[in-house]
């Protein structure tokens, strides 16, 4: 079943690579919209979603940057890249932990 797991990091890593592409784009991507954004777009917000809103401002790596590391393209495209970094590695953490319970 895991014969291809080498291929499968690789096309992870091209796609973390390719990450920055986001930031040439204009406007926000769909379903990333804050509370402003939602109002425009939906027309209302959810109430749990009112009171969770603040929650994603003081996030550690909030806007996948790196806080005052942001003033050029480069230090944008290295926060996006280290945001997508750090998602895989928790990702593949939390998996690796629960397959481990799983198995047991």
């Amino acid at each position: 079943m895991f014969k291809n797991v080498g291929k499968l990091w690789l096309a992870l890593g091209v796609f973390i690579i390719l990450c920055p592409l986001g930031l040439i784009a204009t406007g926000t991507a769909f379903g990333e919209w804050g509370v402003d954004e939602l109002t425009e777009e939906v027309g209302f917000i959810p109430a749990g979603l009112e009171k969770m809103a603040d929650l994603w401002t003081h996030a550690p790596l909030a806007d996948y940057g790196i806080a005052g590391f942001d003033a050029s393209f480069m230090q944008s495209a290295a926060g996006y890249i280290l945001s997508a970094v750090v998602g895989v590695v928790l990702v593949a953490g939390i998996m690796s932990l629960f397959s481990k319970i799983v198995k047991d």
